[in-house]
C-alpha cells in the first residue's frame, strides 16, 4: 500500500513539474534552400522559420545580385508565416552562401550556378536540376531547332507533291 501511495506521489510531482518542462521551447531555427541555376538566371529563393513580420536583412557575396536591387545586400520583412523570399542572379558559375538574418535569427541558403555552355542542352541533367531548383518544370523534352523542324515540314510537303504527281502520271498514261 505504501509503495501505491509512494509512486502515486512521484506520478503527481512528475506531472507537475514536468509539464513546464515541456512547454520551455527549445531554440528556432531558421532555415534556407538549396538551388541551382544557370549563369544569368534569376530564381527566388524563400527562407522560413523566422518570427512573424520581422525585418529582415539578406547578403551574399559580390557575385551574387539581389534582382530587385543589383546589390549584394537586400532589406525586406517576413510576411505572418515567418518566411521570407529574395530574388537572387549571379553570371558567375561557382556555389554561393545567401545569409538572412530576420531579428535574432539567421538561415543560410545555398546557390549553385552552374555555366551555360556545360547546359547547352535541355535534356542535360544540369539542366534539368536548374529547372527543377528554379520552381518551374524540368525540361524533358528535345528541343528543336526551328530551322530543322522547317527542314523537315519541307521534306514532308515535298514528298508529298511527289507522291500526288505520280499518281495524276500513272492515271493519265493508263486513261490515255
Amino acid at each position: 500500500m505504501k509503495l501505491k501511495f509512494a509512486a502515486a506521489i512521484v506520478a503527481a510531482v512528475a506531472l507537475v513539474f514536468g509539464g513546464s518542462a515541456a512547454a520551455q521551447a527549445a531554440g528556432y531555427v531558421a532555415q534556407g534552400p538549396s538551388v541551382t541555376i544557370v549563369e544569368g538566371d534569376s530564381i527566388a529563393m524563400t527562407f522560413t522559420g523566422f518570427e512573424a513580420n520581422t525585418p529582415s536583412t539578406a547578403s551574399a557575396p559580390d557575385e551574387v545580385a539581389f534582382a530587385s536591387l543589383r546589390a549584394a545586400t537586400a532589406s525586406t520583412p517576413t510576411d505572418g508565416s515567418g518566411s521570407v523570399t529574395y530574388t537572387v542572379t549571379s553570371d558567375i558559375p561557382g556555389t554561393y552562401t545567401i545569409t538572412v538574418t530576420a531579428g535574432q535569427l539567421v538561415a543560410t541558403g545555398t546557390l549553385t550556378v552552374i555555366p551555360v555552355d556545360e547546359c547547352a542542352d535541355a535534356a542535360d541533367p544540369c539542366r534539368a536540376a536548374a529547372d527543377a531548383g528554379s520552381g518551374g518544370l524540368p525540361g524533358t523534352g528535345y528541343e528543336l531547332p526551328l530551322l530543322f523542324l522547317w527542314i523537315g515540314l519541307g521534306a514532308l510537303a515535298l514528298g508529298g507533291a511527289f507522291v500526288f504527281v505520280l499518281r495524276t502520271v500513272r492515271r493519265a498514261r493508263i486513261d490515255g
